[in-house]
């Protein structure tokens, strides 16, 4: 799942600078990376449930081509191709530039979380050295520089996943707490004793346990989906499960740990059929996949940054925007509110009616 294959380093002049879509203005709220990208497109069969193989993201050293060129007795006669993407990252990535009971470090375990590239670890420095500042919460140069900054991640989000308007994505401290907010802010409101629930058995459980805890107090169902004997989401299953008691789909798009790809964009227009609103996981899809959430029409989902080379403790939502503006307050706090009265307060729109923005809300 991991892009950085960390294979020996040749000297090269390629940079992953030239691979890193930055800020505007530098600031440790997000760097996004604009990596190669292979098989970007997976189309399915039907209700096919694809598996993610190692080929899917491997880099063009790991080529067919390239293991008969190693078992090949004239290996002195092999042409050099070109630089791998490990080759060309590698020199970019600090943590790897040490040894391991004598060896270069070879880090395999981006799918947990992804090492940090240079250029973020510059962004986090400026913004410590230069302009630390509360955001939305003074006029003074730091906190309007901050602020510039913090709204500019947003619509590079929200670029990334082309959702049609920046303020769609609202700022968690992880995914987990996104689908809480979804857990709690909707699903409260939303779903009452005998909804339905539809979840696959291979959900990381953060994409469970809320949907749980929800249905304990509102009386709803989870229907989970069992698995195929390749021990992938059964998809033909969760086709059969729809009915108008569905209110909600929760589907992971890529798993880490089955390594399989559900076909989302069949998934969403038949949970949209019975009237249900379908949550995506897309924690390991986004950071190696283009995801466009217009084109997926889904109605909300969730991914973290330090899944795809960016800082740890930052995570998003997208919803669309007449649920987001309809959800209650999750976190209460400064940012959020239009006007506060003893008895009551009013709200803003969202993103920030939705939760107070991380590290913001308070002046102290």
């Amino acid at each position: 799942m991991g892009f950085l294959c960390s294979l020996p380093s040749t000297p090269t002049q390629l940079s992953l600078s030239r691979l890193v879509s930055p800020l505007s203005s530098p600031g440790a709220l997000g760097v996004l990376l604009r990596l190669p990208r292979r098989g970007t497109s997976f189309p399915s069969r039907g209700w096919r449930v694809g598996r993610v193989g190692p080929r899917a993201f491997s880099s063009p050293a790991l080529s067919s081509s390239s293991v008969e060129s190693c078992s090949s007795s004239s290996s002195s006669q092999e042409q050099p191709g070109p630089p791998s993407l490990g080759d060309i990252t590698r020199p970019d990535f600090p943590i790897l530039h040490q040894e391991v009971n004598g060896f270069k470090l070879v880090y395999l375990d981006n799918a947990a979380t992804s090492q940090k590239p240079f250029a973020v670890l510059k962004a986090l420095s400026d913004y410590y050295e230069s302009y630390n500042s509360n955001v939305h919460r003074g006029i003074h140069y730091l906190s309007a520089k901050a602020t510039d900054a913090y709204e500019s991640a947003r619509s590079k989000v929200a670029s990334f996943i082309n959702a049609p308007e920046p303020r769609q994505i609202v700022f968690t401290r992880n995914a987990t707490e996104a689908i809480n907010l979804v857990a709690y802010s909707w699903g409260l409101s939303n779903l009452n004793s005998g909804d339905e629930i539809l979840l696959t058995i291979g959900e990381h459980h953060s994409s469970i346990v809320p949907w749980q805890l929800v249905a304990q107090k509102t009386g709803a169902v989870l229907k989970f989906v069992g698995s195929t004997k390749e021990e992938i989401p059964d998809v033909e299953q969760l086709k059969k499960l729809f009915s108008k008691k569905t209110k909600l789909v929760v589907v992971h798009h890529v798993s880490n740990v089955l390594g399989s790809l559900l076909p989302v964009e069949e998934i969403i227009p038949c949970s949209h059929d019975v009237g249900a609103k379908v949550l995506i996981d897309a924690c390991q899809s986004v950071p190696h996949m283009v995801v466009d959430v217009q084109k997926l029409d889904a109605d909300f989902l969730v991914a973290s940054s330090h899944k795809m080379c960016g800082p740890t403790g930052i995570g998003f939502l997208y919803g669309k925007s007449e649920l987001l503006s309809a959800m209650p307050p999750f976190l209460g706090g400064g940012e959020m509110i239009m006007d506060v009265f003893q008895e009551y307060s009013t709200f803003a729109e969202p993103p920030s009616s939705v939760t107070s923005i991380v590290g913001a809300d308070r002046p102290d």
